[in-house]
């Protein structure tokens, strides 16, 4: 079967975007998702830049359940529309999927991870039956399920030849679960951290201040920010309670949330209440604009589930904060390891809170140490091209290996590794 691709398709026998060639024994790879998220957009032009493969991607242009930015896809690289149907609450059906999955033009299946996604359980079989390797794409186990969804998810995974997780917590309860190790890949996940770089270089050295005035009328008070949807799973009700009673023990902080959502009137109330000096920004997609307000801040807190929040934050060298439990939280709250690059806390528990944030704001900016920690950790584990670097050997049959990093170099991680960033380390020796 031949399929269609939309107009910004290329030709994977001419000269890739990059300026390398594909070779006959390139393998021809297609990722299946209901839908790309703008914050895919950095690992789906690192993989399609990698010219070991040839990478399609195939999805709707809209997410079903949320009103979350599409990716875009520029000429040069594949893009496959696969429209969604949703037959009954979650439960989609993806006809393109089987499509993609019974035709010749692909070696390799990479599918979203997500068991309520009926079409991924039938693509994935119709991808082995005609001799792909299937793999999938998820957050794999985030806490150790019970019962009949145990099962559920066992059987789904075992149909595939690997399983791609974010975080090695997935994996280690992989494991309990009786997968081999071997074929269970940590991957990560990623940002745009490249952009992230070019906006954090652009930032001056006053700019933090300039910000903070900006907002709050002066700079002196320590800010604690949050970039994040506006959601009752994020807990900022409890960040707002935590910062009131830091206020009244003697350490008055800002606080600085850059989003929206269905929770915000809930936390303007709250914060009027409380008699705290809060900006809610909005929503903001530009990463310069972002970077500017992350620097204004002395930590991230997020008190409910962090995700994408810490990759965020920890990119512009601002330390993060968020509860310790895995079982509640997503793979990314790996990336904060305590007294480097944040702390953890009891999940639930204002006091834990409350002394969890109070060292991070003793200070009047962040410390330049603490800046190169954050900075170094996303970028040796959280960067497109560490996830690029870790697909490839699930793609490539090569057994998992959690130390890979460590024998073979990544291409383009090391250029900050011996650098702190500029704007933020100088606005913090300043104080």
């Amino acid at each position: 079967m031949r399929l269609r691709f939309e107009p910004s398709g290329i030709d994977p026998r001419k000269p890739h975007a990059n300026g390398s060639t594909f070779t006959k024994m390139a393998k021809r790879v297609a990722v299946v998702y209901h839908f790309f998220a703008h914050y895919r957009e950095a690992v789906i032009r690192e993989l399609s830049r990698d010219g070991r493969c040839t990478w399609t991607f195939c999805g709707d242009v809209q997410d079903f359940e949320s009103d979350i930015k599409p990716a875009t896809f520029p000429p040069g690289i594949r893009f496959l529309r696969a429209p969604v149907r949703r037959l009954r609450g979650s439960i989609i059906w993806q006809q393109k999927a089987l499509s993609v999955a019974v035709s010749r033009d692909y070696d390799v299946l990479v599918l979203l991870g997500v068991s309520k996604y009926l079409s991924m359980w039938v693509a994935a079989v119709l991808g082995r039956l005609t001799g792909k390797r299937v793999l999938f794409w998820t957050h794999g186990w985030t806490y150790r399920p019970t019962g009949f969804l145990r099962y559920v998810r066992r059987y789904f995974y075992r149909l595939g030849h690997g399983v791609m997780t974010y975080g090695r917590w997935a994996k280690q309860l992989a494991l309990e679960e009786g997968f081999d190790p071997k074929n269970v890949y940590v991957i990560g996940n990623s940002l745009d951290f490249a952009e992230q770089r070019r906006a954090f270089a652009r930032i001056s050295v006053d700019r933090p201040a300039e910000i903070r005035q900006q907002l709050f009328g002066e700079e002196r008070t320590p800010v604690i920010g949050c970039p994040t949807r506006l959601t009752a799973v994020r807990r900022l009700d409890m960040l707002l309670d935590a910062v009131a009673t830091l206020r009244d023990s003697g350490a008055p902080a800002n606080v600085l949330l850059i989003g929206d959502g269905p929770e915000r009137k809930a936390l303007e109330a709250q914060a009027a209440r409380l008699r705290l000096n809060v900006h809610f920004a909005g929503a903001c997609y530009d990463e310069q604009r972002i970077g500017e307000l992350l620097t204004s801040c002395n930590v991230t807190v997020a008190p409910g589930k962090v995700g994408l929040t810490a990759m965020h934050s920890m990119a512009f060298g601002v330390p993060v904060v968020s509860h310790g439990d895995p079982e509640r939280q997503m793979p990314e709250y790996e990336a904060i390891i305590p007294g480097k690059t944040g702390d953890l806390f009891d999940e639930g528990s204002v006091y834990s809170l409350v002394e969890a944030i109070r060292p991070w704001i003793a200070n009047q900016w962040v410390d330049p140490r603490t800046s190169r920690n954050c900075v170094q950790t996303i970028e040796r584990f959280w960067s497109p091209q560490f996830q690029v670097a870790a697909i490839m050997r699930a793609v490539e049959g090569k057994p998992s290996d959690d130390l890979f990093f460590i024998r073979e170099p990544i291409a383009g991680i090391g250029t900050t590794l011996n650098h702190a960033p500029s704007s933020g380390v100088q606005t913090a020796e300043r104080s």
